[in-house]
């Protein structure tokens, strides 16, 4: 195990590897997203209140469940760089910065649609949607913060203080439906009570939720590889990779 997580530090083991996992991680997105469209769109039944309008969930719920998750990858990773010093941990870090801050805004953008037909508006000032609007602005400062510096190594370290101390605003955004009286519902999905959502629902949310997932360490997979190349410029590897394409 501990071989293996010292390959991953290893930015030519990471590039080799990521492009082999890269297709299948691909073609299982394509897949569980094409059906859980179908199941979403067409065999999923219209809600008794909401009618057809619930079927933005399929879209809204993976985003913001997604957004919350990549924040936490990302500050998972810089604090794993910060605290062993791995070049990887940083280079992962600040690749999933950009892809949170899209799904954040899909979350954003479906849930105001979601909304005008379900609360009359397309905005209100409550503590889940003030909290994901935050998540974005942090996505947007890591993104900033680290375009703000020359030296990569002082931009990696202030990126990953940055996230983790913004990893406060997830459990904000994940318990403020409990915490404070607002338009949303509680959760649906729970890691320790039965759903309160119906199977016909249920299955094919569960189905975009993983297909966002797989899409996400794919996309993820090709950003650090780009992310390699512009860092390890320099290196033998790269520059015989590189030789060798253009030939």
């Amino acid at each position: 195990m501990w071989k293996w997580f010292y390959q991953l530090a290893s930015p030519r083991y990471f590039y080799g590897m990521s492009y082999r996992l890269i297709p299948w991680l691909s073609s299982i997105a394509l897949i569980l997203l094409v059906a859980g469209v179908v199941m979403g769109l067409l065999l999923s039944p219209a809600d008794f209140k909401q009618g057809n309008t619930v079927r933005i969930m399929y879209v809204h719920v993976p985003a913001a469940y997604l957004s919350m998750m990549v924040y936490v990858v990302m500050a998972l990773t810089g604090a794993i760089g910060l605290i062993w010093r791995i070049k990887m941990a940083y280079v992962v870090s600040i690749s999933c910065a950009s892809i949170g801050a899209v799904f954040t805004l899909i979350a954003l953008l479906t849930g105001a649609i979601w909304g005008r037909p379900t609360w009359g508006t397309y905005w209100v000032w409550d503590a889940r949607l003030t909290s994901e609007l935050i998540l974005l602005f942090l996505y947007l400062g890591v993104l900033s913060l680290h375009s703000a510096f020359d030296d990569k190594k002082s931009a990696d370290k202030a990126v990953a203080v940055l996230a983790l101390v913004g990893l406060v605003n997830i459990p904000i955004i994940h318990f403020s439906v409990e915490w404070w009286n607002t338009l949303h519902q509680s959760a649906s999905l729970s890691k320790f009570e039965k759903p309160s959502i119906e199977t016909s629902m249920l299955i094919p949310l569960l189905t975009m939720i993983f297909a966002f997932k797989f899409y996400f360490f794919s996309t993820l997979a090709h950003k650090v590889r780009a992310e390699i190349l512009i860092r390890e410029k320099q290196a033998k590897w790269v520059k015989a990779l590189i030789s060798g394409e253009s030939s």
